[in-house]
């Protein structure tokens, strides 16, 4: 009914580190939190057009996967469960990858990007694709073959780019936290036109592997800053993270967290987002 829509969209204001507390804690579900991004979508894409791909099936299967491995203890870490889209320029297995271009309008790769992968192994559940400009190059997200991305605050402007589909998705509150790469700004400036913040930790702290990037500078970003960087660190290391995230006191709540970081892998820190609070 109405009442429990507007509880559910009301999950998407939620950060994704709170949400994860929420599904943790039996407050939510898995599937409500997925449900809750899958109907903002519905809602705000027409105006929007943050996504190229939404995988309302595939993410509904997963949750209840998720869910499961949640309740018996397989997964503890703060974003288990909690819904994440994911640039069109990163490779999803069996999941349509068309870098915003009709040349890909049907490749969907038979490997999972590793970040991408890293989030899976931590629970994350994949929503959707987001918009961008075509193959990467550009800096409106208007250069897409499925049509241009509006900036959540003002449709009569532009949200940025490249990565302007998954910015606006996380301004718009239509997923928990967003990936995307940058070479020259595709992150920094879509960010700040969208009113998310960008991070670029050094050059070679995540994986590119399965990105498919205009340029061998391309990097990857995310939302929420040190949670989503202790995750992605992989022991293949061969590109960039960038987090995205609502902007507040960022640089007060990141270095108290740094010393806990495990660089030798991939990391699951039960309570570790305290820090960001």
């Amino acid at each position: 009914n109405k009442e429990e829509r507007v509880i559910e969209m009301s999950l998407m204001s939620l950060t994704a580190v709170e949400l994860g507390k929420k599904i943790k804690a039996k407050e939510v579900t898995v599937t409500e939190a997925v449900t809750a991004a899958l109907d903002a979508i519905e809602a705000k894409e027409k105006k929007v057009n943050s996504f190229v791909t939404v995988d309302r099936e595939g993410a509904l299967k997963r949750a209840e996967e998720v869910q499961k491995m949640i309740d018996d203890g397989t997964l503890t870490g703060p974003l288990a469960g909690v819904p994440v889209a994911i640039k069109d320029n990163m490779c999803t297995k069996d999941l349509l990858t068309t870098c915003s271009s009709k040349i890909l309008y049907n490749f969907k790769p038979t490997y999972t990007a590793e970040a991408v992968e890293n989030l899976e192994k931590a629970g994350a559940v994949i929503i959707g694709k987001t918009n961008m400009d075509e193959f990467a190059m550009g800096s409106t997200t208007e250069t897409s073959a499925y049509g241009a991305t509006k900036n959540p605050w003002n449709e009569a402007h532009v949200p940025g780019g490249s990565s302007g589909g998954s910015c606006a998705a996380v301004a718009a509150e239509e997923c928990s936290y967003a990936l995307g790469s940058d070479t020259g700004g595709s992150i920094r400036q879509p960010s700040s036109f969208c009113g998310v913040t960008g991070i670029k930790p050094t050059y070679g702290t995540v994986s590119r592997y399965g990105l498919i990037a205009y340029d061998n500078r391309d990097k990857i970003r995310f939302r929420e800053v040190t949670v989503i960087l202790c995750i992605l660190l992989g022991t293949h290391c061969i590109g960039i993270l960038f987090v995205v995230i609502p902007s507040s006191g960022l640089l007060n709540n990141l270095f108290p967290f740094l010393d806990q970081l495990d660089l030798t892998g991939t990391l699951a820190l039960n309570g570790s987002c305290n820090c960001l609070e």
